[in-house]
């Protein structure tokens, strides 16, 4: 088995227990982000409730939660560039993503504004835990080693998510087979086994990765002047970022395209509820996506190898493209298996990629600040998708038009990243970042 792992990109025990987190938090993905809450969110908490409204009030929480993660991303990793905190911190934000989860089991009909704020603790919580996840990436991969070794703890995120959504279809289709009354009762309990399974899935990172040595000036300070030193250093890291033309560059490019990825992520399950389509077959497809998801992203690691990781982002955008158009004809079932199908084949690798190409352009003493960074800019891809979707629901009083409107972030992405030029941004990464500080 270790000889196995080896060849798919994750030769050393660090490296295997740090993708165990991707197997850990895929289950927050797949069933409360993709599957099942957006549906369920739709028909129970907000019952009575007409879908445009809800759809709408959806869209506005997740935007709402990715603002206050990009908002504070920059001064925690900071924080965790200075001091030895990266592991301590993302155990923080596992805690709170992980109760939020497990409280969802609590959620009434009609009460969608504790199951939105819920939802919204627990996305701040899953999306603040991965600026410290990925910070580590540089610090156990040789640079070698990064696209391999990224788009196999994507792979291997599918593949548990992938199980628990297998599970949970199970339970909400035969409630009864598993001694549950309802198909509610059986939702609950996916809630249950997602905050479960995120949890105790992350114990080997905890575990076997080590805290990186801390290479900056500590920052001096305590309370509310410890925040204040925090945002001035990421104030000084941006400035740099800025002035690391190719690292800026592949930050633009992902905000630009990412928006328009997330678009699809989030609100593909609630588009398809609003045109009729089935939440079992929805749910079916979701699995669908997962197992598709784990070859595929093996293969982009792979395909990156021979052609750059560069140009097989390209191809990705273009097959989303492609969705995007698809998409605005959906109407039955079997079209949303089909769209799933090619979800599935360049999701795990356009972001895995996404991923490496920028850790190979950053430089190991600024990890976790430069990540930080790199998350502001993927969760205000998060925003403004869903804000552009919300908007056009209430303009058009349709999801259609939102579909097709994703296609500009994917095309504006692929102009801005064909600018970066890969080679430079690494060899200014390794010039960057004393250890003495900034």
């Amino acid at each position: 088995m270790t000889r196995f792992l080896a060849r798919l990109g994750l030769p050393t025990p660090e490296l295997r227990a740090w993708a165990m987190y991707d197997w850990a938090n895929s289950a927050f993905w797949s069933t409360i982000v993709t599957a099942v809450f957006p549906a369920f969110f739709g028909s129970y908490a907000a019952a009575g409730m007409n879908s445009i409204e809800s759809t709408s009030r959806f869209a506005w929480g997740t935007t709402a939660a990715l603002t206050i993660v990009a908002l504070t991303a920059p001064v925690l990793g900071a924080l965790a560039d200075h001091r030895p905190l990266k592991k301590r911190l993302l155990f923080v934000f596992l805690a709170i993503g992980v109760t939020a989860t497990l409280l969802m089991a609590t959620i009434g009909r009609g009460q969608w504004l504790y199951a939105l704020v819920l939802f919204m603790v627990a996305n701040i919580g899953v999306a603040s835990t991965l600026v410290f996840y990925d910070s580590l990436l540089p610090h156990i991969a040789a640079p070698d080693e990064v696209d391999r070794a990224s788009t196999a703890g994507f792979a291997i995120g599918f593949t548990g998510g992938g199980i628990l959504l297998l599970i949970n279809l199970a339970w909400i289709l035969k409630p009864a087979l598993f001694g549950l009354p309802d198909a509610t009762a059986a939702v609950r309990l996916t809630f249950v086994s997602v905050g479960v399974w995120w949890l105790l899935f992350s114990l080997p990172l905890f575990r076997r990765v080590p805290e990186p040595p801390v290479r900056l000036a500590a920052l001096h300070a305590s309370g509310a002047g410890l925040a204040v030193a925090a945002a001035v250093a990421s104030w000084k890291t941006f400035r740099e970022l800025r002035r690391n033309r190719n690292a800026f560059l592949m930050l633009l490019a992902f905000l630009l395209y990412n928006d328009g990825i997330q678009t699809i992520i989030r609100m593909s399950s609630i588009y398809g509820a609003e045109i009729g389509i089935d939440q079992n077959a929805q749910i079916a497809a979701f699995v669908m996506v997962q197992f598709v998801g784990v070859p595929c992203s093996f293969a982009f690691g792979a395909v990156a190898a021979r052609i750059g990781a560069k140009t097989a982002i390209f191809f990705a955008l273009a097959v989303y493209v492609s969705i995007s158009v698809l998409g605005y004809f959906m109407s039955a079932a079997w079209h949303f298996f089909a769209l799933a199908f090619l979800v599935g084949l360049v999701q795990g690798g356009s972001q895995a990629l996404s991923r490496s190409l920028f850790a190979r352009m950053t430089p190991p003493a600024k990890s976790s600040e430069y990540f930080s960074f790199f998350a502001v800019f993927e969760k205000f891809a998060g925003i403004f998708g869903p804000l552009l979707f919300g908007a056009s629901v209430m303009l058009f009083q349709s999801s259609r038009a939102a579909i097709l409107s994703v296609i500009v972030f994917f095309v504006t992405g692929a102009i801005v990243l064909a600018f970066v030029d890969v080679e430079t941004g690494e060899a200014t990464a390794r010039q960057t970042g004393s250890p003495h500080g900034s």
